[in-house]
């Protein structure tokens, strides 16, 4: 069955958004995918809708237990290890140092940085261990979404953004580690991306008319996955290691 699939990918937070058009971009380009978030629900649709190619896990991102069962789901599921890591799950929370609501500040921390940085460290000890048999021949990449807040800071989105800084920060240092290695870690920040995550993240219907005002047409899902699948498509020996996606009319941040 391994040699069935072009590529094995690991896709967090795969119930909506950005990893949801992640994943059916994966399927479509014939990669064998399993898929994490925290609705059984959705999960088992994209099982039904993506066929065998997708496998769906859920439970919390931040679970050093479900973490190890995605890679062991991959290796089950699809006959070898998994060599792309999309590392996607996280939450908003929106609002400045001043005025974000602080009860939602520890849960934020532990999706969008503690949850990343077990689940990176999972996929680099794995794939600098196997990059050692197998570059320049086949790609490993990590690939972690960012945020142009975590490059440029925003009052309106400051304790946020504050998370996506340390990310960046973890993506960028990993990259120095497991590059000379074989392992590609790219930091895809987009710009605004219309989803469910603004309703988590507690924007308000005014700032949503605002960012369509000002930036329409507004980018979704599919637009950062077609980013994320040239990334991880090129050759082994060539990496595009950290990239912003914004909508054109999106002047900051």
């Amino acid at each position: 069955m391994a040699t069935d699939y072009l590529r094995i990918a690991i896709v967090t937070g795969a119930t909506s958004g950005i990893g949801e058009a992640t994943a059916k971009a994966f399927v479509e380009a014939g990669y064998g995918v399993v898929g994490t978030g925290r609705t059984a629900d959705k999960l088992t649709a994209l099982e039904n809708e993506l066929g065998s190619s997708f496998v769906g896990l859920a439970g919390d991102g931040a679970d050093p237990e479900l973490i190890d069962g995605l890679f062991a789901l991959a290796k089950e599921k699809f006959g070898r290890d998994a060599d792309a890591v999309i590392v996607n799950a996280g939450r908003g929370l929106g609002g400045s140092v001043k005025d974000a609501d602080l009860s939602e500040f520890e849960d934020m921390i532990r999706i969008n940085v503690t949850g990343a940085i077990r689940i990176m460290q999972k996929a680099a000890q794995l794939m600098a261990e196997r990059q050692k048999e197998h570059f320049p021949k086949k790609a490993a990449d990590i690939v972690v979404i960012g945020s142009v807040v975590g490059r440029q800071v925003s009052p309106f989105s400051a304790v946020y953004g504050g998370s996506k800084f340390a990310l960046h920060s973890m993506a960028e240092g990993l990259r120095r580690e497991v590059g000379p290695l074989g392992v590609r870690v790219t930091t895809v920040a987009p710009g605004i991306v219309i989803s469910g995550f603004q309703e988590v993240a507690g924007y308000s219907d005014d700032m949503l008319k605002n960012f369509e005002k000002k930036f329409s047409p507004m980018l979704v899902g599919k637009d950062i996955a077609d980013a994320i699948q040239h990334v991880v498509s090129l050759p082994p020996h060539v990496h595009m290691s950290d990239i912003v996606v914004r909508p054109t009319r999106q002047d900051y941040p």
